[in-house]
């Protein structure tokens, strides 16, 4: 298994090929829908101009998102009316629901990885050639597990989204991923998607 930390190089990505198990640690950003459509909305395509804090988050994100890793994940969280905050349940969010962003944001941001499950289409997967960056697949089921893993919560932006369309700042210790999209055109997930699409072409074929 590769230990890798963020700030992650580019050097480190494209060594990174699908099939590689990875032990991240460091810091990372959670974000869905909400996150996503808001960061491309506003400072990407700039079809909604920029309200209250939009352009302070937006400077703090440049920071932590450069090198790091954005999680498709809600995570559960308590110590909300403290402020003590404390990640109970940290488990991946199916991604696909971020392909229409998620490139765009990997290039704008310089993300360098991408954590969730089930895979992403083939405009994230340009995404990660051009960045360049990868997509890990994480344990689905386990989010108590995966929560064990985060060591300390170091703020959050847009707590208005809701808690778990919130952007959670994190740092992790040996956070297990497996690369499943690489920056060189791999992705295990369009490797099944054909094979699964053979065996129903063949099925169908059969005289009855």
């Amino acid at each position: 298994m590769k230990q890798i930390t963020t700030p992650i190089t580019d050097e480190i990505i494209r060594d990174l090929k699908v099939g590689d198990a990875v032990s991240l640690s460091g810091m990372m950003v959670t974000g869905r829908d909400a996150a996503h459509k808001w960061m491309i909305e506003t400072f990407i395509k700039k079809t909604r101009p920029p309200q209250g804090d939009d352009l302070q988050v937006y400077e703090e994100l440049k920071k932590l998102l450069a090198g790091s890793v954005i999680y498709h994940c809600g995570p559960v969280v308590t110590g909300l009316d403290t402020k003590e905050y404390k990640i109970i349940a940290a488990g991946p969010t199916t991604s696909i629901r971020e392909e229409p962003y998620q490139a765009d944001v990997m290039k704008h941001f310089n993300v360098k990885g991408v954590i969730g499950k089930g895979g992403m289409g083939a405009k994230t997967l340009k995404g990660c050639e051009e960045t360049p960056g990868v997509y890990f697949h994480a344990i689905g089921g386990a989010a108590s597990f995966l929560a064990q893993t985060v060591k300390k919560v170091h703020g959050v932006f847009k707590l208005d989204f809701g808690v778990p369309e919130a952007m959670w700042v994190i740092e992790v210790k040996d956070f297990p991923v497996v690369v499943t999209m690489d920056s060189h055109g791999g992705s295990q997930h369009s490797v099944i998607d054909d094979s699964s699409k053979k065996v129903l072409d063949d099925l169908l074929a059969q005289p009855y």
